[in-house]
């Protein structure tokens, strides 16, 4: 037997003791592995807590006249008025108090509730010689201006209620036409603005005419940046201008 006939048994013998040991330590390699965790899912968020906004319009009548109730609400299941009952989620009711009242609107959810009033004054019959209001002067005591969000022109929730009562008024006083000015706060360029002014004036006069009134009556204009209520530099300025303001229209 040759010196290399003998060493290849041992070579052989070497090479599966070799291969043995891999296989076991790969074994307990893997024995090591644990399961993948897997994390609980995320708690649901928590139900939002509802909003209500409650406006009459007009806020002061004689007696036998009637004013409009307009509420607007969110995250609300119930909504309901003494005296009026349940509701929907938001609407209009006319109504012609007796005597003065304060209207209070319940809105109750799974976020929990909240409420909001209005109060209606009636007032004794004015003397014949009390001259009346003109239609001008009626027109600035009871429409009011819609306010935006920055670089929005969508009518907020809490505005709702005043697009409401400025279209009650209109429809009670059929002969009267408006101007809606449509307004922005100083940052971005002219030509942005006068854009967004143009769309937010846009807005509620669809609006309006959504609510019944005919857009004959309704002119738009978009003064962009250009003519301010407020000249300030911080929020509460800028707010008071990201505004739809009304005009009355001859």
């Amino acid at each position: 037997m040759t010196h290399h006939e003998m060493s290849y048994p041992r070579i052989t013998a070497f090479a599966r003791i070799a291969a043995l040991t891999a296989i076991l330590a790969l074994s307990a390699g893997c024995a090591k592995k644990t399961a993948k965790v897997v994390p609980p899912p995320p708690p649901a968020p928590a139900p939002q807590a509802p909003t209500a906004t409650l406006a009459a319009n007009p806020a002061v009548v004689l007696p036998g006249q009637s004013s409009t109730l307009s509420w607007q609400t969110a995250n609300a299941s119930e909504i309901s008025i003494a005296g009026l009952g349940t509701l929907s989620a938001s609407g209009s009711r006319t109504v012609a108090p007796g005597e003065s009242i304060t209207y209070t609107l319940l809105a109750k959810g799974p976020g929990g509730s909240t409420d909001a009033s209005a109060r209606i004054t009636v007032t004794t019959a004015v003397a014949n010689n009390t001259p009346s209001l003109t239609d001008e002067e009626l027109f600035a005591r009871n429409v009011k201006d819609v306010f935006f969000d920055y670089d929005k022109f969508n009518v907020r929730p809490n505005d709702v209620p005043t697009v409401q009562n400025d279209e009650a008024f209109l429809s009670q006083h059929p002969a009267i036409k408006v101007l809606v000015e449509g307004h922005c706060d100083d940052r971005g360029s002219e030509e942005y603005n006068i854009a967004l002014g143009a769309s937010r004036a846009q807005t509620v006069k669809e609006t309006l005419i959504q609510e019944g009134i005919t857009a004959a009556r309704i002119r738009t204009v978009s003064f962009g940046k250009e003519k301010p209520f407020c000249t300030q530099e911080n929020e509460s300025c800028w707010q008071e201008n990201r505004v739809d303001h009304f005009s009355f229209d001859r």
